[in-house]
């Protein structure tokens, strides 16, 4: 099977997020393999992520999008959890959209939507370039020509697609509502705890990265609401649809 994604050798590449796996449904499935079937990586542990990859096809061409991902408080290294993000370089993949569910912190943003991100706030205290001087630039880690693209497309369908900055913590507790105003502070509209190093990584092997979120739930101290994993991925199994929607015509 293993062979089949090989050969393939897609160019474009999708990371979905806690309940957000259904959207590869909308690119077909023509091929499918679990991540434990991929030397060096291993299967998630966590609810809402499926495990695997799926080969897709769009206008012809095709896409490989990846259900799911492994995460720091798993008890993973920043190399270990990036290991998807060089298993699609290896493939051929020169860009890749990394999707997530986060927590709003812009008041002006609503649950259910979107968020474009346009930067990130690494906060996870690592990074998957330890380990030598692997010094890259990271002016622009979400690249100008992807966002536009997703803008325009996000326009011509009527979707409203907010634009703002991903804090990542480590995780796996939810914050608390002094560190949301921390973050605020910082500059942070969104916060979760993924993406930041995938996208450190793909920069680093030169490739083209977006970034997504889904907003799935008010940060803590916003709403009289407790935070539940459960609800997260329920939220995002309902706005996958618009994802989708917004990922078919981007690209």
């Amino acid at each position: 099977m293993l062979a089949i994604f090989q050969n393939a050798r897609p160019e474009t590449a999708i990371v979905l997020g806690s309940g957000l796996g259904s959207v590869a449904e909308a690119f077909g499935i023509e091929a499918e393999i679990s991540y434990a079937e991929v030397p060096g990586l291993s299967a998630s542990t966590v609810p809402g992520h499926a495990g695997r990859f799926v080969l897709g096809n769009h206008d012809g061409k095709p896409i490989l999008l990846a259900q799911g991902r492994r995460h720091l408080y798993e008890g993973l290294t920043a190399h270990e959890v990036t290991a998807s993000i060089r298993f699609m370089h290896e493939l051929g993949v020169k860009r890749v959209v990394l999707t997530n569910a986060a927590g709003a912190i812009h008041e002006s943003f609503h649950v259910g939507g979107l968020m474009l991100i346009t930067d990130h706030l690494n906060l996870q205290g690592t990074t998957p370039l330890l380990g030598g001087p692997h010094f890259h630039d990271m002016s622009e880690v979400y690249g100008l020509s992807l966002r536009e693209k997703l803008l325009a497309a996000a326009s011509s369908l009527g979707l409203t697609l907010h634009q703002g900055v991903y804090a990542a913590l480590l995780g796996p507790q939810y914050e608390t509502p002094a560190e949301i105003r921390m973050l605020r502070t910082l500059g942070a509209d969104a916060v979760g705890m993924s993406t930041v190093p995938e996208a450190i990584q793909a920069r680093a092997l030169g490739m083209e990265v977006a970034g997504l979120s889904m907003l799935t739930n008010w940060a803590a101290g916003l709403k009289s609401q407790t935070l539940h994993h459960a609800e997260v991925v329920e939220v995002g199994q309902a706005a996958s649809h618009d994802l989708a929607r917004l990922l078919k015509a981007a690209l």
